[in-house]
């Protein structure tokens, strides 16, 4: 079995979703018999944000290379970010190391191909619904992204940053992200909605929405594992 490694911390409620996940479905899936190796490196998420939100992307890229070339280096085969927006400087870090990164955007995007869908809703941190690295893949293959309106998008880039990243999951912020949902649904024709942010499935999944949702925490370890277990 290859060894996994994560760049995780941003943030640490998802990183704990991957560790947990990869461990108890390898273990299940090898009849008891193995667990996988895994190697984290958790970036500073204040550090990794403040690079983001005041868009230095070459010093964000530098240290996420930083810590992919540490788990490279550490004998990690199959490695990845455990956050969506990190994928904002993908092409700037594939060009700092050797390493192969397994991306979320990409995985998301043979997903919704696969399931034959051609207009799908995107929820994320602000970065991930305005700008294009989520986006790019899935438009590539002719399908129709879209993204709340600009109020509904900064209330949930809000509800975000403020409860999800810290490990808060409150009924009213549910209550909110449906009514967005229930909105893009009308207006945009959406079959389904991506989770593009690896936080909201602490809120969001297809039993407590209008619609599906498609879960890149989920749908990324079901890759990770498939590749690790080759």
């Amino acid at each position: 079995m290859k060894k996994i490694g994560l760049v995780g911390g941003t943030g640490p409620e998802s990183t704990l979703m991957y560790y947990k996940e990869l461990n108890s479905r390898i273990d299940k899936l090898t009849g008891g018999k193995a667990m996988p190796d895994i190697a984290i490196e958790s970036v500073n998420f204040r550090r990794a944000w403040e690079y983001v939100t005041t868009a230095d992307y070459e010093k964000l890229s530098d240290y996420l290379a930083e810590k992919v070339n540490s788990l490279y280096n550490g004998g990690a085969e199959i490695i990845s970010l455990t956050a969506a927006t990190m994928h904002i400087v993908m092409d700037e870090l594939a060009a700092k190391t050797k390493a192969e990164l397994i991306s979320i955007p990409k995985i998301i995007s043979d997903e919704v191909v696969s399931l034959g869908m051609k207009k799908v809703g995107l929820l994320g941190t602000i970065f991930t619904m305005e700008q294009d690295y989520m986006k790019k893949d899935l438009l590539d293959a002719g399908v129709e992204v879209y993204i709340p309106e600009k109020e509904d998008r900064e209330l949930v880039a809000k509800r975000i940053y403020e409860e999800l990243e810290v490990g808060v999951v409150k009924e009213s912020t549910l209550q909110e992200f449906v009514d967005i949902i229930n909105k893009m649904k009308k207006d945009n024709g959406i079959e389904a909605v991506i989770l593009g942010c690896t936080e909201l499935p602490l809120l969001l999944n297809s039993e407590n929405t209008p619609l599906p949702c498609l879960d890149s925490v989920e749908i990324h370890i079901r890759k990770l594992i498939e590749l690790a277990m080759k």
